[in-house]
């Protein structure tokens, strides 16, 4: 098989062989990398269960995306025998380095067994058992990062074994006593494997050893094995314990779950000092369910890990890690069963991005990029490297009743490492102080410096009443979809949100949002502004430290009222509470713009794009601000960022096409123009300038007269630029006038749009300008 090509894969060499398949090292001749691809035997072909088995293994770890486990990118067949990519884990085996030591070593294996178990409390979080946890099927890479391979023998809780009952499948050394009789089992038997694992990481040996398979099955069932002290003194006495339990034969003694074996190493890793060749005087077997107890109620922790990155700096030292400025929390996996709760796991990923956009020393992504990620299963270096961040936020959020728990795990990037895993545990009335507790100990995690402000902000919280806070989120889930739909619904929830809770800030901000939203539509209901004031100003007076309230009392000021000095304060204000609001950014970035402060605007626009670098709107909204400057080469290079992110954008495509009109290619722009009214017809307008502007008038005109039929406001100011372009003045200023009365939200910015030049040295411009209060802007 050496050389041939599978789909785009070039087979390189040949990794090793198992029971079911034989694995290759390939290039992936489409995206350029190394990966492995686990080809089934072909003396396995004549076995189904074989071939069942060899794709489950595919569907069981595609179904889970964890630092620590080894990412599935693809299945495929290969003439009749189907294949598996994955990713190239290049290292050694925890076996081979176990083999490989002279001594065991008590830190070391501690850093690894915590990744491990982050791995497997994983894959069990999503019912799926490995059924065949041993050294050999745990890689090691070049960082000390440990990864979880080779899931053919793993099972979905809760279906049917593949095997008849009394069959045994599995490593006879790593075998449970139920797992060896042939019984149903369940997570405790990868937490037996995983105890022998660690007994043969600290020890050297395997608990139960033997020459021949019998007897190796024999001593699972029957005898006790040696312990881990008497083989090794370095080996402290609470680790001894924590394996001791995992190995217990009967499962109902044994841990039950990966969390709790999890929070029991934790303590031992932080408490161990290592101390070659001594025996540490440790607490007594009965010390250490005390010190659990008081210690996790002070944390709120059902599990934590330490840091993957403890392996790296065990064995390269030498290199510096990279100091982490920027972050992306990816949306909270929702572990309750339940797809009706999707919107509580999105709602409390928001809050957790919110709380962490507070801090000024952090660049924080925007929502609407880390969601594109919402059960993606992508390695996080590719997802690190296309948000351009240093560490990444992942986890997983249960609702049971009132109950609320989350865990985190915060990864860094360049190199790979873990830096924070932690669970955090509360009342759903105390949800707001469980989303800061998250933050600040993200923060403290990294070193991150806090302001005063900050500080406070992220300390800050109160109780909230429960029903409230379930139709709040339910509101802005359905908001956040940005379509007409999800705005109508999203209003319904969040005034039932007011209702349960009269007196909190969060239900009339979310208001304020959604009628601010509703507002910017091309065919708003007029009552939308006033109710957004309404919302807004009522939050103000509960808490003034919410940001979203100064942007959307800063979004009615310029909009609305046409209030720039109050506008100004506003956008600053909302910044300052919290500095990696993206749309803050963007929407000050117009605000610049109108006072002819053309840099610090596109300075504020770039802002916008590194927050949410995966949102289209952006790179074309910067493209625009040039379009109008008459800057149409980087107009053009900022809109095909916008349309490399969604070919069918509108903004990008209108941006492209008249700033390709603006260079005298009408051909592209009228073919650009015509795409982005089909998309949206609220872009017709831009067909109709780009007609006149190559001289084809009749058809400039015929887009006019189809826009003054629809008789909205919205095009008010699109018919002033075709009639602009066409050389009419009177229909230019006609119009102008138009969406002046009409109070058109852009009509405050037709001295920044190139479009209206032909018409400045008119009288009536300036006397636009004048009732505009912006003739002091016109230098």
């Amino acid at each position: 098989m050496i050389g041939k090509t599978i789909s785009h894969y070039k087979l390189l060499d040949e990794l090793g062989r198992g029971g079911m398949g034989v694995v290759y090292r390939a290039e992936d001749t489409v995206l350029k990398r190394i990966v492995a691809i686990k080809i089934l035997r072909p003396l396995s072909l004549s076995a189904n269960e074989d071939n069942f088995r060899f794709l489950r293994e595919a569907r069981s770890a595609a179904a889970l995306n964890h630092p620590n486990i080894c990412t599935i990118y693809e299945t495929g067949k290969y003439e009749t025998r189907p294949f598996i990519v994955m990713e190239y884990v290049e290292g050694i085996s925890l076996k081979e380095w176990i083999t490989s030591r002279s001594h065991p070593n008590v830190r070391d294996s501690l850093a690894y067994a915590l990744q491990i178990a982050a791995g497997l409390q994983a894959a069990h979080k999503k019912g799926i058992i490995h059924r065949d946890m041993k050294c050999d099927n745990v890689m090691v890479n070049d960082l000390g990062i440990a990864k979880i391979m080779d899931f053919g023998l793993a099972k979905q809780q809760g279906c049917t074994q593949v095997t008849k009952e009394g069959t045994a499948l599995g490593t006879v050394a790593y075998m449970s006593p139920e797992q060896a009789c042939g019984k149903q089992i369940d997570q405790r038997t990868d937490i037996w494997s995983f105890g022998v694992m660690l007994y043969e990481m600290v020890t050297g040996q395997l608990p139960f050893p033997g020459e021949y398979e019998h007897a190796v099955l024999y001593s699972i069932l029957n005898e006790e094995p040696e312990l881990p002290t008497a083989l090794q003194p370095e080996v402290p006495v609470e680790l001894e314990q924590i394996i001791l339990k995992a190995i217990t034969k009967a499962p109902e003694k044994r841990y039950q779950r990966m969390d709790e074996v999890m929070a029991d190493l934790k303590l031992v890793s932080e408490a161990f000092t290592p101390r070659p060749g001594k025996r540490r005087k440790w607490q007594t077997r009965k010390a250490l369910p005390e010190k659990k107890k008081a210690l996790r109620y002070f944390l709120i922790a059902l599990f934590t890990v330490v840091t993957g990155g403890a392996g790296y700096y065990f064995f390269s030292t030498a290199k510096q890690e990279r100091t982490i400025e920027s972050i992306a929390v990816l949306p909270l996996e929702n572990l309750s069963g339940d797809p009706e709760q999707e919107y509580f796991a999105d709602g409390m990923t928001d809050a957790l991005i919110g709380e962490l956009a507070r801090i000024s020393a952090l660049r924080v992504i925007s929502r609407t990029s880390v969601m594109q990620y919402k059960g993606a299963r992508v390695p996080l270096v590719e997802i690190a490297k296309k948000l351009n961040v240093d560490a990444v936020v992942e986890g997983t959020v249960q609702r049971d009743g009132r109950r609320v728990r989350i865990t985190a795990q915060l990864i860094g990037m360049a190199p790979e490492r873990h830096l924070l895993a932690e669970s955090y545990e509360r009342d759903l009335d105390n949800i707001l102080i469980l989303q800061k507790e998250v933050a600040r100990a993200i923060a403290q995690k990294i070193n991150i410096k806090l302001t005063p402000l900050e500080e406070s902000l992220l300390t800050a919280a109160r109780e909230v009443n429960p029903a409230l806070y379930e139709a709040y989120l339910k509101g802005m889930f359905y908001l956040n979809q940005f379509t007409p739909g999800g705005i109508k619904k999203g209003l319904v929830y969040l005034q039932q949100a007011v209702k349960e809770g009269p007196a909190d800030p969060l239900a009339y901000a979310g208001l304020a949002i959604g009628y601010n939203l509703l507002a910017h539509t091309p065919s708003p209901p007029p009552s939308a502004l006033p109710q957004a004031r309404m919302a807004a100003l009522k939050a103000l007076e509960l808490d003034e430290n919410l940001a979203e309230v100064h942007l959307a009392l800063a979004m009615i000021k310029i909009y609305g009222d046409w209030d720039r000095e109050g506008a100004g304060r506003d956008y600053r204000r909302a910044l300052e509470l919290s500095p990696n609001l993206a749309m803050a950014h963007a929407h000050y970035g117009w605000y610049l713009e109108m006072s002819g402060q053309v840099d610090e605007a596109l300075e504020e626009l770039d802002r916008a794009q590194k927050l949410d670098p995966l949102l289209p709107i952006y790179p074309a909204w910067s493209g625009w601000l040039n379009f109008w400057e008459g800057r149409y080469d980087t107009a053009i290079e900022e809109a095909k960022k916008s349309l490399e992110l969604n070919p069918d954008f509108p903004i990008g495509l209108y941006v492209l096409g008249g700033s390709y009109a603006a260079k005298g290619k009408y051909g592209e722009a009228i073919a650009l123009q015509r795409k982005a009214g089909a998309l949206n017809p609220d872009f017709e307008w831009a067909l109709g300038q780009t007609y006149a502007l190559a001289g084809r008038k009749k058809e400039a005109l015929n887009v006019a007269t189809k826009l003054k039929g629809k008789a909205r406001v919205w095009d008010t100011f699109g018919l002033a630029e075709i009639y602009t372009a066409l050389g009419e003045k009177d229909e230019a200023f006609r119009w102008l006038e138009a969406a002046y009365e009409q109070r058109h939200p852009y009509i405050q910015w037709f001295m920044r749009n190139g479009s209206f030049d032909p018409l400045k040295g008119d009288p009536r411009y300036t006397d636009l300008a004048r009732r505009l209060n912006l003739a002091e802007l016109d230098q």
